[in-house]
């Protein structure tokens, strides 16, 4: 992934934390974030079954096909979407224990694909996005996860500094 998608993704991330039996989505609701999952473990339900996560996984990565299929190349183009329309859950996924996360809301991660819209739709994203490669979820997950960490570094010294 560009440096610079990184970046944008990173600015935008925050931390949080989610006690054991809350509900993260809800199958037939509206996806309104995506989760990066630093600690703990998730239980993904689903009409095909239930998937267990844990650190390194994402859920919600519906969410950034569906921003990435309805976001236009170009500012002037004809594809416009109704306000509040997102896409919707087809898991229930719920915390088995603590969790410790990065949450990636759907309006920023809509302005992250409209910024960048271009390296997004890359064959090779697609193609690593579409076919759910557990290798290249994983390696993602980590590069934002070590991204956001330097970041918070760097303003940290930046904040010290002044």
């Amino acid at each position: 992934m560009d440096d610079q998608v990184l970046d944008a993704i990173c600015e935008r991330l925050r931390q949080r934390l989610y006690i054991g039996g809350s509900e993260i989505l809800r199958i037939g609701y509206p996806i309104d974030k995506m989760i990066f999952i630093v600690r703990g473990n998730l239980e993904s339900t689903g009409k095909d079954g239930s998937v267990n996560l844990s650190g390194g996984d994402i859920c919600g990565e519906e969410l950034l096909m569906w921003c990435l299929e309805h976001t236009p190349l170009q500012n002037n183009s004809k594809r416009f979407r109704r306000t509040g329309q997102r896409a919707i859950s087809s898991r229930t996924v719920r915390c088995t224990g603590s969790v410790e996360a990065f949450s990636l809301q759907a309006a920023d991660l809509e302005e992250v694909t409209r910024l960048f819209s271009r390296p997004l739709r890359n064959p090779r994203v697609q193609g690593a996005i579409r076919y759910e490669s557990p290798y290249w979820r994983t390696w993602a997950a980590s590069c934002i996860q070590v991204a956001w960490k330097y970041r918070k570094k760097r303003l940290q010294r930046s904040a010290t500094t002044e």
